[in-house]
């Protein structure tokens, strides 16, 4: 009975090791992919990548007006090589898909494409182009 139980205990050992989740990194990272738009405040975007491999994406932005401070943190989903996450912000009724790797994001559609957008361009970057790719680093 011990040896069919401890065979038991490897077995699942075993199942719930095959089972982890490689993920680039662990921990909350910054990124700017869109520029903010005028007297709103630009949002400070960050994702947190967790040991189990859930992904949550967040935001705080200050109204440079107001000076009203407005943050969301949502859990976007399990992380896999070349997914494209859906994160959905509720607060500004806010729905974007992403990719992610060790050191970039991406802005996509729905299908993983990487958007090209005027709204990607750096303040240098638009005085030469009238779209841009639509990455960011991801900085610690």
């Amino acid at each position: 009975m011990k040896k069919g139980f401890s065979l038991m205990i490897l077995c699942i050992s075993i199942f719930s090791l095959a089972q982890e989740i490689k993920v680039p990194f662990t921990g909350h990272r910054s990124f700017d992919i869109l520029e903010g738009y005028s007297g709103t405040g630009t949002p400070h975007y960050y994702l947190d990548v967790k040991k189990s491999g859930d992904v949550h994406f967040g935001y705080v932005q200050v109204n440079q007006a107001s000076g009203k401070e407005t943050t969301e943190e949502v859990n976007a989903g399990k992380y896999a090589p070349d997914k494209v996450i859906k994160v959905v912000f509720k607060k500004f009724k806010e729905t974007f898909f992403v990719k992610f790797d060790k050191e970039k994001i991406y802005l996509t559609d729905e299908k993983g494409n990487i958007q090209n957008l005027e709204g990607c361009c750096s303040s240098r970057e638009s005085a030469d182009k009238d779209i841009c790719k639509c990455e960011s680093d991801l900085y610690k």
